[in-house]
């Protein structure tokens, strides 16, 4: 099952469009669903109906709450596109190169309450070239995500993996 946000308009003409997940979940005929709100009873409802082992998110755009959290029996796991615990939140990749840092990496962490605050499960780094843009940084960014989030739950699955606590310190992306 894909879960996605539902379409937005964009563009000068404001056009609904279908975010980029929805487009490759088409593609491959996989199972779709865009609540307004993955908190809602009905999409809580649909979830538990899954039998979910595990939910993973990446640049989901919405806080899951405790309800939904409780649902998977593995947890859910949320790919992060920064060295956590720096630039918690929203826009870390613009953030990393507004600050002028010279590495960033990815993330994936068992999720909590909190914005990008639950235990880090593994972490990869990566030089920032000085000439990259946003766009390109990016596209590397998601490569390394969607590659950490399979050797995640791999893992996992054979117990490779002891989550440990963020250390203190982290920082939002403004």
């Amino acid at each position: 099952m894909v879960i996605t946000q539902p379409d937005k308009p964009a563009g000068r003409g404001l056009r609904l469009t279908p975010p980029p997940v929805k487009l490759a979940a088409q593609e491959l005929r996989l199972p779709l669903l865009q609540p307004k709100s993955i908190n809602s009873p009905e999409c809580q409802e649909l979830l538990r109906s899954l039998d979910l082992d595990l939910l993973v998110t990446a640049a989901f755009g919405q806080l899951l709450r405790p309800a939904v959290l409780r649902i998977p029996r593995l947890g859910c796991i949320n790919v992060h596109a920064s060295l956590l615990p720096k630039y918690r939140g929203a826009a870390p990749i613009h953030w990393a190169l507004i600050n002028g840092e010279r590495e960033t990496g990815v993330t994936t962490f068992l999720m909590d309450e909190g914005m990008d605050t639950g235990p880090i499960l593994l972490q990869r780094a990566t030089p920032i070239d000085p000439d990259e843009t946003a766009g390109e940084l990016e596209a590397r960014l998601a490569q390394m995500g969607a590659e950490l989030a399979v050797e995640t739950v791999e893992k996992l699955r054979r117990g490779e993996i002891e989550p440990r606590p963020q250390p203190p310190g982290g920082t939002m992306a403004p």
